[in-house]
């Protein structure tokens, strides 16, 4: 059961809801009713392989769990993944607009497809995994880790921007409250953003968690209470999102993926103001000592 309240529950969509073959989801601008932001999760048995032109769009080949090959554009990069995304920070491929790519994978896994409308057709490349920053976010119980592997600031692309972020459980994260929403040059970004939540088990029970988005009085006023589930995927068109509310007991992951029409690459938000104060709280506290789960690997 993935119960659902607001006036917007299209955007909430539980695990299996946008399946689409090989895709356990797949999340396209034309779906999402939306401009810019895409996310496919890539599902191969062991020796799987599967091909897709990469359209209109630049996308990162991102392993979830398990390896695999990325071929694309002349180019061969082998992936050596992780066990599972609570365990190890990953590499990875990025790979152009309007060129062809093939996903292989000798022991199987799955492959989140972070993608993004673009104009400029940027080289096909490997991620390393010791470059990833790991950046400790918030403190006491707002305490989090977020994988940079392409934020605004760490990683070149033309429009998309994804991070990784890890929640211990029992905390919360995307909080404050914050938007991007509008277009104000240096202060806030207009960026649509993608959820992809995992949540972990706990002595083989399923775990659950909590996401918010209300209105901002911007696009559709988007208002939604989702209870988040593994595999479960968010769409935030507008809004204030936060708090994301991982159970005790289950950590909570969460794959970001933004995108919108700015010409400058750049993740401005603005936080609520009735909850911005929290910021201000955070220096005079400990981060939460579970945290990091793990760090990047040395070179």
């Amino acid at each position: 059961m993935n119960p659902t309240t607001g006036t917007t529950g299209r955007h909430h969509l539980p695990a299996g809801t946008a399946a689409n073959g090989a895709y356990t989801v797949d999340i396209t601008p034309a779906t999402a009713r939306w401009g810019h932001a895409a996310l496919r999760v890539l599902r191969l048995p062991p020796g799987g392989t599967h091909t897709y032109d990469t359209g209109d769009s630049e996308w990162i080949v991102l392993p979830l769990a398990g390896g695999c090959t990325v071929t694309a554009d002349g180019r061969t990069f082998p992936l050596t993944g992780r066990p599972d995304v609570f365990s190890a920070v990953t590499d990875f491929a990025y790979v152009p607009r309007d060129t062809r790519v093939t996903v292989t994978s000798p022991g199987g896994g799955r492959f989140a497809l972070a993608g993004a409308r673009c104009e400029r057709r940027l080289p096909a490349r490997y991620g390393p995994a010791p470059a990833v920053p790991v950046e400790l976010r918030g403190t006491g119980t707002c305490s989090r880790q977020v994988n940079n592997f392409a934020a605004a600031d760490t990683y070149h692309c033309d429009r998309l921007i994804a991070v990784e972020v890890l929640t211990p459980g029992g905390n919360w994260s995307s909080y404050p409250p914050h938007k991007h929403d509008e277009h104000h040059p240096g202060e806030e970004s207009r960026l649509e953003e993608i959820y992809y939540f995992e949540i972990a088990p706990h002595d083989g029970t399923p775990g659950l968690g909590y996401h918010r988005v209300s209105p901002s009085g911007r696009g559709g006023n988007t208002d939604l209470l989702a209870e988040v589930r593994d595999g479960d995927t968010v769409l935030v068109p507008d809004g204030w999102h936060g708090p994301s509310i991982a159970a005790p007991g289950h950590d909570m992951y969460y794959l970001n993926v933004m995108a919108g029409p700015g010409d400058e690459r750049a993740w401005l938000i603005r936080d609520h103001p009735d909850h911005a104060w929290v910021r201000s709280t955070w220096p005079a506290r400990p981060a939460d000592p579970r945290l990091p789960l793990y760090t990047a690997p040395t070179q």
